[in-house]
Parts: C-alpha cells; structure tokens; sequence
C-alpha cells in the first residue's frame, strides 16, 4: 500500500514561542516519527514576505525556527525538511496555477477580505489600499506548496482551512482543463491541539507582544512567567483552573497526574507567586536540554544551511520531474 503524503509549511516572522511547539512544533515533530506517512517539512520564507518586509528579521527567523525544529526532535533523515526558496519550481507552479484560478476565488480569501473590510471599516475610499499583491495570491502559492508534492493531507489550524480548500479547488480545476495530475488534498484539523494564552491572558502571538520564546534564557522565561496575569485572590483563598493562563500552560506540557496534582493545589488556595515558580521549574528543567542544543545549533548556522540543502535536493527530486510533466500538460514542451 502506498504512503500518504504529509506536508507542512512554517512561516519565517518570528521567534518560535511557546504557542507555536504547543500548536504546531510538537504535534508535527510528533507526527514525522510515523510509518505509515512520506513527511514534508518546509521553512515558507516567500510567504514571510507577505507579512514582513524586514529583511534581517526573516533571515534571522529562518535560522531560528529551523534550528528550533531540529532541536525540539525533527529528524532530517526520516523526513525532507527544506526551505520554501530552495525549490524554484514552486514559484514556476504557482504561476501555472495562476493560470486557472479564478479571481473571484481569491476575492473569498479571508485574509483579504479582512483587509478590505479594514479599510471600509477606516473610510477609505479605495477599497484594496496598502493590499499588495502577494497577500491577494497567497492561497495560489500555498497551493502550488501542497500541490507539488502529492499530498494526501496538510494538517492545518481552523483558521488555515480555507487555503487547503482552495487547493483542492485549483486542484481539480486544472485536472478538469489539462490532465488530471494532481492529487486533491485534505486538510486535516485537530481539535484537541493546545492554544495558549500570552502574558495578558489573550492568545499568544507575536502580533499581541504577549509571547514567551520557546528557548528563552533561564532568568529571562522566570521573569516572564512571573509577569503573567493572574486575578486578586489572596493565598489560601480556593483558584479556579478555567480561565488561568499558568494553568492552561502547565497542563499543554504536563502529564494527566501532573496536571491532577496542580488543580489540587488550586483547590486548596495556592499563592499566585508559588504557582509561577512552580509553572518556571517545570518548563525550565522540561526545555533544558532542548535549549542547549538550540544554542549550539544556533551558533553553527552552516550546519542548518546544509541540512536545509540537503533536503532541497531530495524536495527537487520530486519537483524536477513533476513540474516537467507540468509543462507538458500546459503545452509548455520541445518543439521538435
């Protein structure tokens, strides 16, 4: 019986917090330990340039997410880990897509339309202002980033449906006009994948500065733990679980026992501040070893550089020869 194939993308804007191993790193890494699966792990650095028009800090995230990828298990050998950029073929596919993709389809993009809205919203007459193009055809490139490969299913957040969706419809659109090669994917989505809140009890994310980097430094991650925000109960005086942020993270990293065991301790009044140590020394002793083999990785850039091309030339092994056969449905061929 064949592999499925399994894809998934991590955009280049950033730090890697506790969010992101709790929501995506750990499941993933998880994940690429399967059998049963073909893994593609990629660093989407073009869709970086949606977001972020800083060079130096999508250079820099590049080298930290990989480096927190590989620290926190994922295997180069068992999967093929590369860089979005790495592959030209990718870019060359999106074009063809473009090619069969309805603008309206795109005009249904949520992002987009949040844009729109936003300027409705400020009374701008121009309803696409400060819109660039890149934001209007990301769900093509992240298509041609699923479709390349032949992929069964990209496990995705709710909020990253709509794109899967919208590669099924490229998908099948072009098998309609051309030839039917590609595979139709499937996004798959985890109810039970861990969001956690930030320092001021919103999600945490980068664009609310609430985060708490996934390896940062030991004196660093105690005084952001310390700045959570907690309510005015005395010690003593009986905490709930539901709604505490220190407690909705000790229980994404924690074992059931673990977890049981701190919700006892709320019972019977902990003090805010012994709970923060608590939520400090569990984290810190649980990312030590992690941390240290970021750091080493971190200053060895050129180990990173020849992982990520290692995994390149196996990722264009495959999008060689597709993106040929490609060409040839689209017309595109020797003439002689």
């Amino acid at each position: 019986m064949a592999k499925l194939t399994v894809l998934t993308g991590i955009t280049t804007t950033g730090t890697p917090h506790l969010g992101n191993y709790a929501g995506a790193i750990r499941p993933a890494v998880d994940a690429s330990r399967r059998g049963d699966a073909n893994s593609f792990y990629f660093l989407a650095d073009y869709h970086a340039l949606v977001k972020r028009q800083d060079p130096a800090a999508v250079h820099q995230s590049t080298l930290e997410i990989a480096a927190a990828w590989l620290a926190m298990g994922l295997d180069p050998s068992k999967v093929i880990f590369y860089r979005q950029s790495d592959i030209p073929e990718i870019l060359e596919l999106t074009w063809i897509l473009t090619s069969v993709t309805a603008k309206g389809l795109m005009n249904r993009a949520h992002a987009y339309k949040a844009s729109v809205q936003a300027n409705q919203d400020a009374g701008n007459q121009d309803p696409d202002k400060g819109v660039m193009m890149s934001l209007f055809c990301y769900p093509i490139l992240m298509a041609a980033d699923i479709l390349m490969f032949g992929t069964h299913q990209v496990p995705v957040g709710r909020d990253q449906k709509q794109h899967v969706e919208m590669a099924r419809d490229i998908a099948q659109r072009f098998n309609h006009v051309y030839e039917e090669l590609f595979v139709v994917p499937e996004a798959i989505i985890d109810d039970n994948t861990a969001v956690l809140s930030g320092l001021d009890g919103r999600k945490m994310s980068k664009s609310y500065d609430n985060t708490i980097p996934l390896f940062a430094p030991e004196k660093r991650l105690r005084k952001l733990i310390m700045k959570i925000k907690t309510n005015s109960l005395e010690p003593g005086e009986p905490k709930e679980t539901e709604g505490s942020t220190l407690f909705e993270i000790y229980r994404a990293f924690a074992t059931e026992q673990q977890t049981a065991a701190l919700a006892q301790c709320y019972a019977e009044g902990i003090a805010w501040g012994e709970a923060k140590q608590l939520l400090f020394e569990f984290l810190n002793e649980m990312l030590s070893g992690p941390r240290d083999e970021y750091e080493r990785l971190i200053a060895d850039p050129g180990y990173i550089e020849n992982v990520l091309k290692e995994g390149a030339v196996k990722a264009r092994e495959i999008a060689t020869p597709f993106t040929a056969r490609v060409r040839h449905a689209v017309g595109i061929r020797p003439l002689g």
